[in-house]
């Protein structure tokens, strides 16, 4: 019998449950969702991307993101810095992203609010990595009911306090603890997932920047 929120594949691997719920996800899961990240533009499309899915499923995001990254000029923050009205505008209309206004207005606030951090602290990946949790804060055993029953962290409210004061927008703590997990910043596959342990080596060998 499976574990809750694990499941067994044809091969006879464990993982994720959540990894067979779209044709996707097991790329997603398997190579991306958990490796560490301490690539400006890249941390900066994660941000973006998880500020369109509150409130939506990321399945639509992630079959979306290729488009989303045409969109924007490759989530280069100093071109979509420049943005204005034309191009809310042109963006409103392209059916390959999800045309939200706010969260399209939110994308090109947060681009300069991006200048401004690493014009400020010379990289946008040292000042989020700053806030990866200790040991302390993680759990011993991450399984279903901790995954579950925790949305946000201390520190992803942290991190969302902090990039609110700046006056980035779409970060509450619920989507910076999902940015958390995707950049790496905290490994979330269960344990028993076939790539937690690889998760974990991988993060032992990051050099935090």
């Amino acid at each position: 019998m499976d574990t809750p929120g694990l499941s067994t594949d044809e091969t006879g691997q464990v993982y994720c449950t959540w990894r067979s719920a779209a044709p996707e996800y097991p790329r997603y899961h398997d190579r991306e969702w958990g490796v560490p990240v301490a690539d400006d533009v890249q941390l900066y499309e994660k941000i973006c991307l998880e500020g369109f899915q509150a409130g939506m499923a990321w399945i639509t995001i992630l079959r979306k993101r290729e488009q989303f990254r045409v969109a924007f000029e490759g989530f280069d923050f100093r071109r979509v810095a420049q943005y204005g009205a034309a191009d809310i505008e042109r963006l409103m209309q392209d059916p390959g992203i999800v045309r939200n206004r706010a969260k399209i207005v939110s994308t090109i606030n947060n681009a300069r609010r991006a200048c401004e951090l690493v014009d400020e602290t010379g990289s946008l990946a040292q000042w989020l990595w700053a806030f990866e949790p200790g040991p302390e804060e993680r759990p011993a055993v991450v399984d279903l009911a901790y995954w579950t029953g925790n949305p946000t962290s201390p520190a992803s409210v942290r991190l969302s306090k902090a990039l609110k004061k700046r006056g980035w927008t779409f970060v509450g703590p619920t989507t910076m603890y999902a940015l958390m997990q995707a950049m790496g910043m905290v490994n979330d596959h269960l344990d028993g997932c076939a790539c937690r342990p690889k998760i974990e080596e991988l993060r032992r060998q990051f050099k935090r920047p």
